[in-house]
């Protein structure tokens, strides 16, 4: 099996799942705080460049409700790096490497991979 890097919060009930549905099915991951431990001047580009903003942006997380309007157009505008590289907490969870491939989120898709 291929060793996975997640990334996502120790606290995230989703992070927590993947985890453990990985970790079940034999994989070995390597968990990375989102927060304090991921560098994000690197990783989200890549990320952006793999999945798109639309993927990789949490719009129903609590931050985002908190941006202002001129803030979320940003992330239409295709410069949603400089935001989630300051708000680590919109990037949705978990991010799952796979050192070909980048999987945002726990949905029956990303599931199905893996």
């Amino acid at each position: 099996m291929a060793n996975l890097t997640l990334y996502g919060l120790k606290n995230c009930d989703t992070c927590k799942k993947a985890m453990s549905a990985l970790d079940a099915d034999g994989h070995d991951i390597t968990m990375v705080d989102i927060r304090a431990d991921a560098n994000l001047e690197q990783k989200v580009p890549m990320w952006l460049e793999a999945v798109g903003p639309d993927q990789l942006v949490n719009k129903r997380s609590t931050t985002w409700r908190g941006l202002s309007t001129e803030e979320k157009s940003e992330v239409e505008q295709g410069k949603a790096k400089d935001l989630l590289v300051a708000n680590p907490t919109l990037i949705k969870r978990p991010v799952i490497e796979t050192g070909a491939d980048v999987y945002v989120g726990w949905t029956k898709d990303v599931q199905a991979v893996f």
